[in-house]
């Protein structure tokens, strides 16, 4: 596994409107810009329900906590459960759209990568999470509107042999009605 999930454009929507801010140690910007490509490449995977694509972004110890609190540990039981999950995903009417929103170097070869995880519409691109925006109680909507909810999800990426791979990944939906409303 020596490659990044590949970069194409993808099928819908693309949450990637904003330079993500960049803090920590000095980092190259070809850095910057081969984890911002990465996570394209994790959307483009996701939205194409491609397992072998998503796959190749882990190291063999990844560990990765799903939205639900479900926790693997190691590329083969992260692999077991997405090779379960993601192929039925193809024709679900929602996927998502990523955008790197965060990049902290912690050292020249880790970062931890905050990520705008939104739920799109496939048959129309449309952004689902936009019906929480400008609510004063957007929490009430979220069991009326469970596809709508968007995530936050954290990666710890290590660059390894010049490839930058998921160690860790903590994917989390968003409740906090504050955020919500705020979008």
């Amino acid at each position: 596994m020596s490659a990044t999930p590949s970069v194409a454009t993808p099928s819908v929507a693309t949450a990637n409107a904003a330079v993500p801010a960049v803090i920590g140690v000095p980092a190259p910007q070809e850095d910057v810009d081969a984890i911002v490509a990465f996570v394209a490449g994790v959307q483009h995977a996701q939205q194409n329900a491609l397992p072998d694509a998503f796959l190749g972004g882990f190291r063999e110890d990844a560990i990765w906590t799903t939205a639900h609190g479900k926790r693997l540990t190691g590329l083969p039981e992260i692999s077991a459960f997405t090779r379960t999950v993601l192929p039925p995903q193809a024709d679900a009417p929602v996927t998502a759209a990523y955008a790197v929103d965060l990049i902290l170097f912690i050292r020249p070869d880790i970062a931890a990568v905050k990520i705008r995880q939104r739920p799109v519409a496939r048959d129309d691109g449309r952004f689902l999470d936009e019906i929480f925006h400008g609510q004063e109680d957007p929490s009430a909507l979220v069991a009326a509107h469970p596809e709508s909810v968007p995530g936050t999800p954290t990666y710890v990426l290590a660059k390894d042999d010049g490839v930058w791979r998921i160690a860790a990944a903590q994917n989390t939906q968003v409740f906090d009605g504050e955020a919500l409303a705020a979008g």
